[in-house]
């Protein structure tokens, strides 16, 4: 789950992280006023949405006067804003955070992620803040500094201050710089976070040190710790059918390919995906139905795959553990009646009542293409889904 900036400060204040004084908006009158209660002479008017690049897309600017932040508050409310991160066909803004001016002299990064070799969570720092760390990494590797931290230590002063100077916080900001991290920190850990950034975090030209902007994930699975969290929540910024898809328990992302898939395990749903592309074809989503499925999440499962208008075929791959093979076909029959199927649909199935699975396929009566392999099945699905595209 990721929450927007405004959001993201609000947790590292609680924190004790300093971040710069600012009111979300939700209307250019709202933003108008925001300025005004914040007083001043410098303001940053700035798209909220949940993806990275805004102030290159146009989301972030500066305004010196009331009738400046109004008019960019009319621009950026309501636009599509395309970043590196939306795709090209961008997202909606429909809130804004109206912030006070800084005076930048240093843009540095932070950023905490788990790190799954020592299962530790890691601090990464740099110089190179308000650039995107990918490139950092890529180009200037030297320039990222990491801490493995202790989880029964958490993160120390001398840990923090070491690498507060590695990134060049002034001597006199370094006390400041550690409250931040170790914030930043125990923010991370306190809230089961999967990720926490700041980026920038700045030096102002009188030494104090703020995050000029937060970003948070969060591991949905600890979410039910944390009800205010997910009060976050901005539906706008997610996927529909992963919404509707999350309302069945069901583990779904929308992809750009063509083929839908259904899968019960990620492990198998990510080589299924693979092969798929391996035979020329292109998955249009992830779907785990899990080791619980029944005809109804089955069923729920084509109707949120159907909605995509670029699906040109379906492969089911099972296998049939805990996941009965014979209630995945009933299932798959139920629903391609119920929908009224449309494109061609590839099931391959494997393990416990598989035979009775097959047989249940066989008996339907429904244009099913079965599958005995996942090559086979992939190879299928990819001539299907040409197929249907050449007659549409």
């Amino acid at each position: 789950m990721k929450i927007h900036e405004y959001q993201g400060k609000e947790i590292l204040r609680k924190f004790g992280v300093r971040t710069p004084r600012g009111i979300p908006a939700f209307s250019v009158d709202e933003a108008v006023k925001a300025a005004q209660e914040l007083g001043g002479k410098v303001w940053v008017v700035k798209a909220q949405i949940h993806a990275g690049g805004r102030g290159k897309g146009g989301g972030v600017k500066v305004a010196k006067s009331i009738d400046e932040v109004r008019t960019h508050a009319t621009a950026i409310l309501g636009m599509q804003l395309v970043t590196h991160q939306t795709g090209p066909e961008g997202q909606k803004v429909r809130r804004l955070l109206v912030e006070e001016g800084a005076d930048i002299k240093m843009e540095l990064y932070l950023g905490m992620v788990v790190d799954r070799v020592t299962q530790k969570v890691t601090l990464m720092a740099s110089s190179e803040g308000g650039m995107d760390i990918e490139e950092v990494a890529e180009h200037t590797p030297e320039k990222i500094h990491k801490v493995f931290i202790d989880p029964d230590t958490r993160l120390t002063d001398a840990d923090a201050d070491d690498v507060a100077a590695k990134i060049g916080v002034p001597a006199g900001s370094i006390a400041q710089a550690r409250a931040i991290l170790q914030g930043l920190y125990n923010a991370f850990w306190d809230t089961d976070a999967s990720l926490a950034e700041i980026n920038p975090l700045i030096v102002t030209g009188s030494g104090d040190v703020i995050a000029l902007d937060a970003k948070f994930n969060f591991d949905s699975n600890a979410l039910f710790r944390h009800p205010d969290i997910v009060a976050y929540r901005d539906l706008d910024e997610e996927d529909p059918a992963e919404i509707e898809a999350s309302k069945f328990d069901l583990s779904y992302i929308s992809l750009d390919g063509n083929i839908g898939c259904l899968v019960n395990g990620a492990g198998l749903a990510m080589a299924t995906m693979d092969v798929i592309k391996l035979y020329g074809g292109s998955p249009a989503n992830f779907l785990d139905v899990g080791g619980g499925a029944t005809t109804e999440k089955v069923t729920e499962a084509f109707k949120i795959m159907l909605k995509n208008p670029n699906l040109q075929a379906i492969l089911v791959n099972i296998f049939g553990g805990i996941m009965r093979c014979d209630t995945i076909a009933n299932g798959v029959v139920s629903a391609a009646r119920e929908v009224k199927l449309s494109v061609p649909l590839v099931v391959r199935m494997k393990g416990t009542n598989e035979d009775l699975g097959k047989k249940i396929l066989a008996e339907s009566g429904l244009p099913i293409i079965t599958a005995n392999n996942m090559a086979e099945a992939a190879e299928r699905v990819v001539a299907g889904a040409n197929a249907h595209a050449a007659r549409k």
